[in-house]
């Protein structure tokens, strides 16, 4: 079972998540692998940070892509441990503890620039920054226009495709981001903005498969598909297998994003992994790892 460190996150350690702290505390835990979130700054680099405006977790205001990086050294998460007061690190000091760490734990960077860019420069300092773990590190975005540009600039790189903007199964969920497509439920129970879902003239499990077909190559070299778990799991309940038709493309499925704490993501993940589920994010991988 291979369980990826969700923000840098691990139960046995207090900190904020995407903290270089939580990140170490990761690290020195041999973890199969950290996920991060990153946006671009104004100039250099990229900022740990899940949300595109600095207030919503750290001290800062204004828009990320506003800020230079000398501004960034002032910036501290919102969230105090113990009165104690966190950075917000850069995604090359994260690469320098990588680099520093003698593990084989893989780095995977969920890009946050979901919009088009004006220029490729920052693809290109992506690129330029993770070049020192190559080897060791993974892309994952939904917007999957950014990670066709980043493997044509570099065929070495390990990309990842989260599918969300494109097909997801929302259930009972409250909160869900009107900014963010699809925008809306289809004909199968889906949410998909496809002419596929308008009407329900296939089977469901027909319909699954060939949505599938499309997702899978929607992205050229992509190892991995991001699916949460309530999507896989109304799949099976539909017919369809996402695991067993990954493999015919020698693709792996991560499960997101399952916390210990959620008792019907654990009865989820405990079902798929009797469909061929091998790969998990959470922010309680210890624990999680114990309970499956």
């Amino acid at each position: 079972m291979h369980i990826t460190h969700h923000k840098g996150n691990i139960d046995t350690a207090n900190f904020p998540s995407n903290s270089l702290e939580t990140i170490q505390a990761s690290l020195d835990a041999q973890a199969d692998a950290i996920e991060i979130d990153v946006l671009a700054l104004k100039d250099k680099d990229y900022l740990l940070v899940h949300d595109d405006e600095l207030h919503s977790e750290t001290t800062g205001k204004g828009a990320v892509s506003d800020c230079t990086v000398e501004d960034a050294q002032h910036l501290y998460f919102k969230k105090s441990i113990n009165r104690q007061k966190y950075r917000v690190p850069l995604l090359s000091q994260v690469v320098d503890q990588f680099l520093k760490h003698d593990s084989p734990t893989r780095l995977q960077i969920d890009f946050k620039n979901y919009f088009p860019l004006v220029d490729d420069e920052v693809l290109h300092r992506l690129l330029h920054i993770i070049e020192p773990i190559r080897d060791r590190v993974t892309v994952s975005s939904p917007a999957d226009w950014q990670l066709r540009k980043l493997h044509r600039f570099a065929d070495w790189l390990d990309v990842g495709f989260d599918i969300q903007f494109y097909f997801d199964y929302r259930g009972f969920l409250q909160k869900i981001n009107p900014q963010h497509p699809p925008y809306r439920e289809g004909a199968y129970g889906y949410y998909d903005d496809h002419l596929l879902s308008l009407g329900k003239t296939w089977t469901t499990s027909d319909y699954l498969r060939d949505r599938a077909e499309t997702l899978i190559r929607q992205v050229n070299g992509i190892s991995t598909l991001y699916i949460n778990h309530r999507t896989l799991v109304k799949c099976l309940d539909d017919g369809f297998n996402w695991f067993e038709f990954a493999q015919h493309y020698d693709v792996k499925i991560a499960v997101w994003t399952v916390n210990t704490k959620d008792k019907k993501a654990i009865r989820n993940a405990k079902q798929l992994i009797s469909e061929g589920a091998t790969h998990f994010i959470s922010d309680t991988p210890i624990s999680l790892r114990n309970t499956l």
